[in-house]
């Protein structure tokens, strides 16, 4: 899948953003109670080693079926610190803490929990990598902590809480993918396929390493198969999307689309896990809510300026982007259809509707 910004106009682009977005939502909030099931059969350790490993291996096939066919720009040794970061903290970290956690809590309390990814994404973005928050951001993010600190106050009410262990590493995870989303919005420039290939196979490998170490027993085929059917889905092709969204909205307003995550899992618990959710958790996903339509609603566009850059990543050449416009020595007529190469970015100063994206990450 190649997507770029260039191929249609501002809010053709918002709306797909939002739309691959919420496609990477649904398909990883579905299985938070899918997980919680094959947890009953399995340890944290291999369950997150199984799905990655079926991410891994789902899209190194699908890589080598479209080798040399793709116009994306490929992965480079300096992307490798990204790549064990992103590894590190979203592909090992992240998923041992949320499968630890979720063994100890509801369905439901555990889905609604992962909204603290949201916040800790745009407080990262904000303060450690230079993204704009607007006011109705800044008040989206303390309405998902509220809800979220309503889920810890609220305990065990109607047998659907669970203890302080559990939200703590469910809050550890959050903050691990917070990271990992990030640094990957640094990485999304890069071929996706490849990327996410990289990502899910190490994480893969170095987790069932940890688990074989650790001495963990090994599941049933079936659960085996299971969990790499998961992993393929709502960790490989969700991160797929959400790598794309990352490339058109950055990482902030992504967080926001993301943040819908938990709610498609906890109705999800409900006729997978049979769960009810009480008036505590109706409460938080209330205020979870009013956090989330805050950050649909937030809007950003003033006079800004582009500083001179160079850069290599997938692009084309429509009416449409002001940012690509550039001639290509050697070759005679324009260039059609989305393709990559190095190029560079003359100073440029215009005023229109962004977000930050790689080409708008600018002082305000």
């Amino acid at each position: 899948m190649t997507l770029d910004a260039g191929t249609r106009g501002r809010s053709d682009t918002a709306s797909w953003g939002a739309t691959l977005g919420l496609a990477a939502a649904v398909l990883y909030g579905a299985s938070t109670p899918v997980q919680k099931i094959l947890m009953r059969h399995t340890d944290a350790v291999t369950l997150a080693a199984l799905l990655y490993l079926g991410a891994g291996l789902g899209f190194l096939a699908f890589g080598l079926a479209r080798r040399g066919v793709s116009p994306e720009a490929r992965l480079r040794k300096g992307d490798l610190p990204l790549l064990v970061a992103v590894t590190v903290t979203g592909g090992i970290l992240g998923p041992i803490l949320l499968n630890a956690g979720i063994g100890r809590l509801s369905g439901v309390t555990g889905s609604l929990l992962l909204n603290l990814e949201a916040p800790f994404t745009i407080l990262l973005a904000v303060a450690l990598f230079g993204e704009h928050l607007g006011g109705s951001a800044a008040a989206a993010v303390g309405f998902v902590l509220a809800g979220s600190f309503a889920l810890g106050a609220g305990g065990g009410e109607g047998g659907l809480g669970g203890d302080l262990v559990g939200a703590l590493c469910v809050a550890g995870g959050c903050l691990s993918w917070a990271l990992d989303n990030n640094f990957s919005q640094r990485l999304s420039v890069r071929d996706p396929v490849a990327v996410v290939r990289v990502k899910t196979l190490a994480a893969g490998l170095a987790t069932l390493a940890l688990a074989r170490t650790l001495g963990m027993p090994w599941p049933s085929p079936g659960i085996a198969a299971a969990a790499l059917g998961v992993g393929f889905v709502s960790y490989g092709v969700a991160l797929l999307l959400y790598i794309l969204a990352l490339r058109l909205l950055g990482a902030a307003r992504q967080a926001a689309y993301f943040a819908t995550a938990p709610f498609v899992g906890a109705l999800a618990a409900v006729p997978v896990l049979g769960e009810r959710p009480g008036p505590v958790q109706l409460l938080a996903g209330g205020l979870m809510l009013a956090g989330v339509w805050l950050l649909f609603r937030e809007r950003h566009g003033h006079v800004h300026v582009h500083e001179p850059m160079e850069h290599d990543h997938v692009h084309s050449h429509d009416g449409h982007d002001e940012h690509h416009r550039h001639d290509h020595p050697g070759h005679e007529g324009p260039v059609a259809g989305p393709h990559s190469h190095p190029h560079r970015h003359e100073r440029l100063v215009h005023d229109h509707e962004h977000v930050p994206d790689l080409h708008h990450r600018h002082g305000h």
